[in-house]
């Protein structure tokens, strides 16, 4: 299970070798062997005890910011074996072989993006109406597999613009599956300004801390990236794992619009028509994802949960990356 703390005045300690909740509604005491990780928002608090309770046995400390990206982490010393992996790593971020990847990568992205638009199509009986789409993203599918360059910023550029064109085809398709409620003229980050947009950037945060922890245990720098690079102080190959998994969020995001799931009660708009998600929606929205994640799927023949198959991805990387 996964521990989180986002409500104002939660508090984690330990007693007895034991993990205790404490928040408004009392408490709740949780063996260590039960918990896979820990995230702490604003508001929340941690003991130190419970910080070393979490390194012993070797469950990820994770602090979020207000739109659920991680702001810091602490984790045991003892995840991947660093020094062998990151040398293979650089060597591997520089050679013919990432290029390879990272179009795979992004490749990926858009099958799932054309599957995603199957999907609702079909429970909408609007199969026929989104085939221009899934045709238009099979057109860069196309270009993407058969780009050529010797590294990676032979073909930076190119994929990038690709990327942005492709997410707007996928996102103005998927608005048509929204009640008239929920729709959104454009897709915005920093910050949002309305509903989905808002839960989208903190589902995306939550991937993005899940695949960073899942990074690390396996021994991978997330500092050192491949189509995203040298920014200072960011974790740039998270952002380019989370390409083939931003999917997982979408579902989830869309279904709750779909079910409207996410009333007004559950986030504010500010008065610079920022829109954010209050305690309320990102209870709903944790939740809802967490489920998601723990279900299990079939992937390359393995069952497994998706959070498991993040892991195993992770952990084949590093694989890869110590054959260099």
């Amino acid at each position: 299970m996964e521990l989180i703390l986002h409500t104002f005045g939660s508090c984690l300690t330990k007693d007895n070798d034991c993990f205790m909740v404490l928040h408004k509604d009392g408490k709740q005491r949780v063996p260590p062997s039960d918990v896979r990780s820990i995230q702490i928002s604003r508001g929340a608090q941690i003991s130190s005890d419970a910080v070393l309770l979490a390194i012993e046995h070797e469950i990820e400390v994770l602090f979020t910011d207000k739109s659920g990206k991680p702001a810091g982490r602490i984790w045991s010393n003892r995840y991947g074996s660093i020094s062998t992996i990151r040398k293979g790593q650089l060597e591997f971020s520089r050679s013919s072989k990432a290029v390879k990847w990272i179009k795979e990568v992004i490749a990926s992205k858009i099958e799932n993006q054309q599957a995603m638009l199957y999907t609702f199509a079909s429970q909408d009986g609007t199969v026929e109406a989104v085939n221009k789409a899934v045709l238009r993203l099979e057109n860069y599918h196309k270009k993407v597999k058969a780009l050529q360059g010797e590294v990676v910023q032979d073909i930076a550029a190119q994929l990038r613009g690709w990327e942005g064109i492709v997410s707007k085809i996928y996102f103005e398709q998927m608005n048509e599956f929204l009640p008239e409620n929920y729709r959104f003229a454009e897709r915005t980050q920093h910050p949002a300004m309305d509903v989905m947009n808002a839960l989208l950037n903190y589902g995306y945060g939550i991937l993005y801390g899940k695949i960073e922890g899942a990074l690390i245990r396996s021994g991978i720098d997330p500092y050192i990236g491949v189509l995203h690079r040298d920014e200072y102080n960011r974790p740039v190959l998270v952002y380019d794992v989370i390409e083939r998994y931003r999917i997982w969020v979408d579902y989830v995001v869309w279904q709750l619009a779909r079910q409207h799931a996410v009333g007004e009660e559950c986030y504010s708009i500010q008065s610079d028509g920022a829109c954010w998600l209050e305690n309320l929606g990102r209870r709903i929205l944790i939740q809802s994802l967490n489920d998601y994640m723990s279900e299990i799927i079939s992937i390359n023949a393995l069952d497994r949960s998706r959070l498991t198959h993040i892991d195993l991805y992770c952990q084949s990387l590093a694989q890869n990356f110590k054959t260099q």
